[in-house]
């Protein structure tokens, strides 16, 4: 076990989704527990953002709620950093249904100082699997009451160390994309649901 914490983000409206999306099933098995589950064989502290507590009362890990309502994930991570004891957080969003422990290990080793560690896939920027420093909550609140609410608009104002798939050579022989897919739309969770087959 790592001196990290593990955030997850659970607090978005899932509005083009229809229905929550951290407590839709993969074989039985919601995705927030998926989550939580995976990632407690890497983290003791696990903190879960929710504007909606007594949904995930079941999950029995520590849960805060936003500061800024509504503002979208910028908010949970500015959330779930100000609750964290530890100085380096793993931050990963709700409707991420295959992340890896593992993997989880190697981003928070990555992490050698400045603000974040960021994976690159496919060169898009993952910043909702990725590692903040506590100290950064301020500068997401800086950024929300700025009217500012975009992940990439404050990762443009951190030192971030960004990682490609050169850097997670570890997994040279596995399919990045899977630890990183996210569902936002019903046919997302249909594909989820058949890659969750495949494990």
């Amino acid at each position: 076990m790592n001196e990290a914490a593990a955030i997850i983000l659970a607090g978005g409206k899932s509005s083009r989704m229809g229905t929550n999306k951290a407590l839709l099933k993969i074989n039985d098995k919601m995705n927030v527990e998926r989550i939580r589950d995976e990632l407690r064989n890497s983290f003791h502290d696990i903190i879960l953002v929710t504007n909606d507590p007594k949904a995930y009362e079941f999950l029995g890990i520590k849960m805060v709620s936003d500061d800024y309502p509504g503002m979208g994930p910028l908010a949970g991570l500015h959330a779930g950093l100000k609750a964290s004891a530890r100085k380096v957080n793993l931050v990963v969003a709700c409707d991420m249904p295959f992340v890896s422990a593992k993997l989880s290990r190697l981003l928070v080793e990555q992490y050698r100082g400045g603000d974040a560690v960021v994976p690159v896939i496919n060169g898009k920027p993952q910043p909702l699997f990725a590692v903040y420093k506590k100290e950064i909550a301020d500068n997401a609140a800086k950024c929300i009451e700025h009217g500012k609410r975009s992940m990439n608009y404050l990762l443009d104002r951190l030192v971030v160390h960004y990682v490609t798939e050169k850097d997670l050579a570890d997994f040279a022989n596995v399919d990045l994309e899977r630890f990183f897919f996210n569902m936002n739309e019903p046919q997302d969770y249909e594909a989820a649901k058949k890659l969750g087959l495949k494990r």
